[in-house]
This record gives structure tokens, C-alpha cells and sequence, in this order.
């Protein structure tokens, strides 16, 4: 397995099938000459949701599944990669982005952080930025507020090259507790005075950070999380679940021992014997 230092983010090129069933997510491991990218979504408008994402690249071909937590049940969830494929730097906002103070975060004061619409990530048809509102065709939560997604889309090459600059982010919040959206919550949408401010106002957000599973990197990489990481895995940065981490070490472990094994098995000579120990020849 190789992992590329690129800055805050780590390119795997090998993936095994184990650590995405570990996280939930069914996709199939990574195709040859592919490249994996996660994000962990984090929290806004103090939504209470959470969620990690995997993309799938392979030429022109990515593949986005998304696993969260924590949406309004029963309602759809709009949802984009937002973000710059010219190389500008975007990031995930925060509470201090609510410019006009009235609690929530909306998703024009929130835009000036993680940039405009790049894909819309729809169920069906086209993935335009022109469909970031096409509510009829975004993902639905469960009745238990869980939301997934699998959908694999032809992307251009300033996406390819940028992939790393865009962050995925999901909206609708549910400010009055009564498990729908309504205008009651928080007002109308800027974007669409048809909809009300909690189906559009962001829910979390996550930038690429790379996954740091299903290989084991050796020193301090940046991966959003943890500590430096050795190559015997003395200490492994926790960056999804503790059971990838586990399984990581595990594998790191087992590679160590193996290796100790195979240099204890090695003869040595008489000679060397003897005078390592002091004896004449």
C-alpha cells in the first residue's frame, strides 16, 4: 500500500474491502489506479449531525457515498460539493459566520466560507449547481434521522485535479424540534422564499482530510486527528472509528511480528556465534 504526503490530505491507493464495511459504507475497494478520499462531517447550526463520506476516484469517474446521522426524519436532504476548482482555499464555517446574529447560519453567510455549488449531489439526473435546490431528487432520511448515499458521476478535469479543494455539505435543520421542516423554524430561504430557512441552512459540513485507514502511515501525517503515528504503530491517530484504528494496528502488528520471526529463523554462523559471545575460535 503507498500513501502520498499532500499536504493536509492522504491519497491511499489500496483500500481493503473490510475497513468499508467497517464504516458502514457497501462500496467495493478500490479499483486499480484509484485514488480514496474521506470526509468527516461535522455539525452546524448545532444540528446534532455527523457523517462520514467516501470518494472514489478512478480517471473521470467518482464515486461519493455518504453515511450520516443525526437529519431530520423522514425529510430530503439536500446536498453538494461546494468549493473551488481554481485553486482557491474554502473551508468548513462556524458559528462566528452568522453575520446577522439571529442563531442560525444560512447558507448564503456560510457560502463565503465553503464556496459556491461545484456538483449536487441528486439521486437521479443531472448533477448541474443549477439543481442544488432539486429537493424532489435528494437523498430522504429514514425515521430515524439516517441518511445514505451511493452515486457515481463523470466528473471534468478541473474536478479531478481540485478534488481535494472541494468539501462536502448537507442542509436542513429542524430549529423548532417538531421533526419537519417549516417556516415556523426559522423563516423563509433566502434562496427561495417557497422554502423555508431549515430546508436549506446547512446541517454539517467536512473538508478532505484523507483516510487514514486501510494503510499504515509512517510519521507525522496530518490527517485531522491524533497523534504521529510510528511504523510500528505505537500510537494510531483515530480519525472515524475505533475499530478501523484497531484493525489498522492489528494488520501493523502482525507485519512486525512476522518480520521478527522470519530475521530470528535466519542461521548464524559458528564463528559469528562464538565471538559475539567472546569464545576463541
Amino acid at each position: 500500500m503507498i500513501v502520498k504526503r499532500a499536504g493536509r490530505h492522504v491519497v491511499l491507493t489500496a483500500v481493503p474491502a473490510a475497513v468499508f464495511l467497517t464504516l458502514g459504507l457497501s462500496g467495493p475497494a478500490l479499483a486499480e489506479g484509484g485514488k480514496a478520499y474521506q470526509i468527516d462531517l461535522a455539525q452546524l447550526n448545532k444540528s446534532g449531525s455527523r457523517g462520514t463520506v467516501l470518494l472514489n476516484l478512478k480517471g473521470n469517474q467518482l464515486t461519493v457515498q455518504i453515511e450520516s446521522e443525526g437529519m431530520v426524519p423522514g425529510q430530503p436532504s439536500a446536498q453538494h460539493l461546494h468549493g473551488s476548482t481554481k485553486g482557491h482555499d474554502f473551508k468548513c464555517p462556524d458559528a462566528t459566520d452568522d453575520t446577522n446574529r439571529d442563531g442560525v447560519l444560512s447558507n448564503t453567510e456560510a457560502t463565503h466560507d465553503y464556496g459556491d455549488i461545484n456538483i449536487s449531489l441528486t439521486t437521479t439526473g443531472d448533477t448541474n449547481p443549477a439543481s442544488g435546490l432539486a429537493v424532489e431528487r435528494m437523498p430522504k432520511a429514514d425515521k430515524q434521522g439516517k441518511l445514505s448515499y451511493k452515486r457515481t458521476l463523470t466528473v471534468g478535469p478541473d474536478v479531478v485535479e481540485h478534488i481535494k479543494d472541494l468539501h462536502v455539505v448537507q442542509h436542513g435543520i429542524d430549529r423548532n424540534k417538531n421533526a419537519k421542516y417549516d417556516f415556523e423554524g426559522a423563516g423563509k430561504s433566502e434562496l427561495d422564499p417557497k422554502l423555508p430557512q431549515e430546508a436549506t441552512a446547512p446541517t454539517n459540513c467536512g473538508e478532505v482530510k484523507g483516510a487514514a485507514v486501510g494503510s499504515l502511515p509512517v510519521g507525522a501525517i496530518e490527517t485531522g486527528g491524533g497523534s504521529a503515528q510510528t511504523a510500528q504503530g505505537a500510537s494510531v491517530p483515530v480519525t472515524v472509528r475505533d475499530g478501523v484504528a484497531i484493525t489498522v494496528l492489528a494488520v501493523a502488528a502482525g507485519a512486525v511480528a512476522l518480520t521478527r520471526k522470519r530475521a530470528s529463523a535466519v542461521p548464524v554462523p559458528v564463528r559469528a556465534r562464538r565471538e559475539s559471545t567472546g569464545g576463541g575460535a
